[in-house]
């Protein structure tokens, strides 16, 4: 092997954007040995993403436990995410199988929690510098390679070499720009709005969500008393909908069935949200540079599975190229591209299937005929519905969600329920519209 000129680097990694991925990533990198330079164009150490799920789905839980972030999940109040949801076969409401042991979970919590929590635990690692303030304006690249970046920091314009530079700078990831990496985009045929509330109790005091095709809603209790309440319409509601945009908002919430209640809720928040947010991927690795979290691949928001992918993705960048980013190995750029290849191998192998999925189901279509097999057998079997909350907690994927077994046992539930069907209440598409129910 070839050993690098490691003075010719300022750091052995350089990653820009310090919230969920990226300061993740250089935890991680940095405990195998990496000097990590973690830079954040803001300024405040406090500053959180706003727009959010605030949602950390079950996948995620090994890395905030690998992490070393559960204590103190759990003392900041983050609650555990079981879920129901409605559909037109009834509500899916997933329970532990009897004498069996608790259902996997991860965490709700809110983004002005869980960021600076990361970010400071960040900061305190050996090996991790986070620059705050310093926005990347460029990338330094010789022979078609990424060997830093240029960014812009308090003190002026600075230039950071490394032998490796991350992007974990979000959807609109400045470093793939930079770079010239492709995106390949999904419309996405709702919109959505969100706002949080106290006081919304919602039975068992836990996140639900409504199927309402192509319509849908969630309400994701968090720390502090404070519920998340989304609505994520089909876009050919968004004119009428804009006209009043609370009131649009309050009697959509107000028609769901079961629906939280709003009226004696205090608002805690404006209500934000987004007219287009498609889905999009990238290829996650170039010459010198690997892209993490929404950088790599953002998902419909309806999922809330952003935050998850996030920190996955940070674990499986430190586990392909710790060895090979770190001087001291004497690991050759050779070396490391063959570690960012096995990077884009898992985190293609482990997230295309879903976000294919994903961007099947943002066209705003009504369930196909194998989603009708699943969503109604998991209404009306406990079995069927571990199953789905083990495939909507991102802990199997397409292939074992709709394995041949699954899919024999789904049709048996379903035929001997033939004729059973439960009438669900009307959903906000026909109360809110004056429509026909889907």
């Amino acid at each position: 092997m070839t050993k690098p000129e490691s003075a010719a680097h300022d750091y052995d990694v350089v990653i820009s954007g310090a919230s969920l991925a990226g300061s993740a990533a250089a935890i991680l990198l940095a405990r195998r040995g990496a000097r990590v330079a973690l830079l954040e164009r803001r300024s405040d150490p406090e500053a959180y993403k706003v727009l959010c799920t605030h949602s950390l789905t079950a996948n995620a839980y090994p890395v905030l436990d690998e992490l070393g972030l559960v204590p103190a999940l759990e003392k900041a109040g983050a609650v555990r995410n079981h879920a129901r949801w409605y559909t037109r076969w009834g509500w899916i409401e997933p329970k532990a199988a009897p004498a069996g042991p608790e259902l996997p979970y991860g965490y709700n919590v809110r983004r002005s929690i869980l960021d600076p929590l990361i970010r400071s635990h960040a900061a305190e690692t050996p090996g991790v510098d986070l620059l705050l303030g310093h926005q990347v304006t460029g990338l330094v690249r010789e022979a078609g390679r990424t060997v830093g970046v240029r960014a812009s920091a308090p003190q002026g314009e600075r230039e950071i070499r490394a032998r490796l530079v991350v992007g974990a700078d979000g959807k609109d990831s400045a470093l793939a720009k930079f770079a010239g990496v492709p995106t390949r985009q999904h419309e996405n045929a709702r919109f959505g709005y969100l706002a949080q509330f106290r006081n919304l109790p919602l039975p068992d005091g836990i996140a639900h969500a409504w199927f309402l095709e192509p319509d849908l809603a969630y309400a994701f209790p968090n720390d502090d008393g404070v519920t998340v309440l989304a609505v994520l319409p089909d876009k050919k509601r968004l004119p009428a909908f804009r006209e009043d945009l609370e009131g649009s908002f309050l009697a959509f919430v107000r028609a769901l069935p079961e629906a939280p209640p709003i009226d004696t809720a205090e608002r805690i928040t404006k209500i934000i949200g987004s007219v287009n947010y498609p889905l999009h991927s990238r290829k996650p690795t170039a010459p010198g540079l690997a892209l993490i979290g929404d950088a790599a691949l953002t998902g419909d928001p309806l999922w809330g599975v952003g935050c998850g992918w996030a920190l996955q993705s940070a674990q499986w960048l430190a586990e392909a190229v710790g060895p090979a980013v770190t001087s001291a190995t004497g690991q050759s750029d050779g070396d490391l591209d063959r570690s960012l290849a096995a990077y884009a191998r898992t985190h293609g192998r482990r997230l295309r299937g879903y976000q294919y999925l994903a961007a099947d189901f943002a066209t705003a279509r009504p369930f196909n005929p194998m989603e009708r097999l699943m969503f109604s057998a998991a209404a009306r079997d406990a079995s069927m519905a571990r199953h789905m909350h083990l495939f909507a907690s991102r802990l199997i994927g397409p292939l074992q969600f709709l394995n041949p077994v699954a899919l024999a046992k789904a049709s048996a539930v379903n035929i001997r329920h033939r004729g059973s069907n439960p009438s669900p209440s009307a959903s906000p598409s026909a109360t809110a519209t004056g429509g026909p129910a889907h």
